[in-house]
């Protein structure tokens, strides 16, 4: 969604408002396949982008007492995949709530939204599978006989299943919550987006970890040599 609005017209003091939505998923899949490089290159995006834009344009949003509206994201509360994304939206979320705390008597607000998973190029099933593919390739032969031959088609599988059931096309879901953010008088200071959202990650993110852990046992395949 495109804004239009004068906000660095001649009589208007400072920035009123920040959305910091860019970001990357890829590579994701099973933390053991990763290199260093993988995680680096989401979290350049996802986390240090976030925090040097937010502090770049912070004087002038302070001078407006105006809104930073940080997307995170809904594996932001619950990690369900390896690499570099839940870890960068965890970051979001506790740089988005340290900056709130900290700046909270110089009138301005700082939001997060938590979309769940919607249709859109993070989520397109192509990428990931080819991405998958090259982890997969890049693994020594130990690493790939402990998780199994079939084990990579049923994690695919089990991929294709997922963002079929539950990607919502109603992008506005996400952007009306960006609107709310910015113009409301009491914006909140969260903000969830997406059916799956409410319904599910949201809640399983407030349930002990040993269920969560159970739960995504029951999802994920299981390794060749797993114990």
């Amino acid at each position: 969604m495109e804004i239009k609005c004068d906000i660095f017209a001649p009589n208007f003091p400072g920035l009123w408002g920040l959305v910091n939505n860019a970001g990357r998923s890829l590579p994701m899949g099973p933390s053991e396949w990763m290199k260093i490089e993988d995680f680096e290159n989401t979290l350049k995006v996802n986390m240090t982008g976030v925090i040097e834009m937010t502090m770049n344009f912070f004087p002038l949003v302070k001078k407006a007492r105006g809104r930073v509206v940080n997307v995170a994201s809904v594996l932001g509360r619950v990690a369900a995949n390896g690499g570099g994304y839940c870890i960068s939206k965890f970051a979001v979320e506790s740089f988005s709530d340290c900056l709130r705390r900290d700046i909270q008597n110089f009138g301005v607000n700082v939001c997060i939204i938590e979309p769940g998973f919607f249709k859109t190029q993070v989520t397109s099933l192509e990428p990931i599978e080819r991405e998958l593919h090259r982890l997969w390739n890049q693994l020594t032969p130990e690493v790939k006989e402990s998780y199994g031959d079939k084990y990579l088609d049923q994690y695919i599988k089990i991929q294709r299943l997922i963002m079929n059931t539950i990607c919502d096309s109603d992008l506005s879901k996400v952007t009306n919550c960006m609107e709310h953010a910015l113009l409301a008088v009491h914006p909140r200071t969260r903000y969830s987006a997406g059916w799956d959202a409410k319904l599910l990650w949201i809640p399983l993110s407030y349930m002990p970890a040993c269920i969560v852990d159970i739960a995504l046992k029951l999802v994920l395949p299981k390794p060749a040599k797993s114990v």
